[in-house]
């Protein structure tokens, strides 16, 4: 595998899709790129102890918010073990999941601790379609709660569901 990857010639490498933690080699990819100079990213869920992770690897987690219904499986030990150069990532659904997420960071410290902490919406989806009845949660609200609190998250959003139908996979 390691040489497969290797053989791309891309100089950053995001190992992410499933839960990369839960794969028994994840860490011996993870050492072999870094020890071939990559600049490698994991992104993992909150669920899983990142403490594993070598320190030279970037940590890009997600904290599951209430309305995901997996809040109780966030690992609060992961909140103190984020490095300088990790990134925390929170999913918006409702504006439930906006002030426990807001909360979370000025708790921990976030904003001062980690290199960026980012919120998305959940993407809203056709009716009928959406994932666990979360109906979504349009951009531009969750922007203008953001810039009300003055927090310092950026936002993001979902390019891929924009670019292709947003049921599309691999891409």
């Amino acid at each position: 595998m390691l040489d497969e990857v290797l053989a791309i010639e891309c100089d950053v490498v995001e190992i992410t899709g499933g839960e990369p933690l839960l794969q028994k080699a994840v860490h011996q990819l993870e050492r072999g790129l870094l020890d071939a100079g990559r600049t490698v990213m994991i992104e993992t869920s909150g669920a899983c102890d990142i403490t594993a992770c070598d320190p030279r690897t970037e940590v890009v987690m997600d904290m599951k918010a209430p309305s995901s219904g997996e809040c109780d499986r966030n690992l609060d030990t992961n909140l103190e073990a984020l490095r300088p150069h990790h990134e925390v990532k929170f999913v918006i659904g409702n504006r439930e999941d906006y002030e426990w997420s807001r909360d979370v960071i000025e708790r921990h410290g976030l904003a001062t601790r980690c290199r960026a902490v980012l919120f998305s919406p959940v993407f809203v989806q056709a009716r009928g379609l959406e994932i666990a009845g979360a109906p979504g949660l349009e951009p531009r609200s969750l922007a203008e709660w953001i810039l009300e609190d003055r927090l310092p998250v950026r936002m993001q959003l979902q390019m891929h569901k924009f670019i292709w139908e947003p049921s599309t996979r691999g891409v």
